[in-house]
């Protein structure tokens, strides 16, 4: 059976892990940093969110698509 390459299927497991919880992919990619950041902007949009601060979601929400969007294209190139 043949393997898939790593450019082909290589950031669909970060893509997917940060879709679930921000940040989480690119702890997937040893980015450790980067997913402390993506993860404290998401949560910290959220919540600012769900007390009533408005459009503060729209934050939450991009920063939560970038964190999809780097988790594949770091995952791609390995890292």
């Amino acid at each position: 059976m043949k393997r898939p390459s790593d450019s082909s299927a290589g950031g669909i497991v970060p893509a997917v892990a940060s879709a679930i919880v921000p940040g989480l992919g690119q702890l997937i990619n040893k980015q450790s940093d980067k997913a402390i950041g993506v993860f404290a902007v998401a949560a910290g949009a959220s919540l600012l969110s769900w007390v009533g601060v408005p459009f503060i979601g729209l934050v939450g929400i991009g920063t939560w698509i970038y964190g999809i969007y780097d988790g594949y294209v770091q995952g791609k190139k390995g890292g």
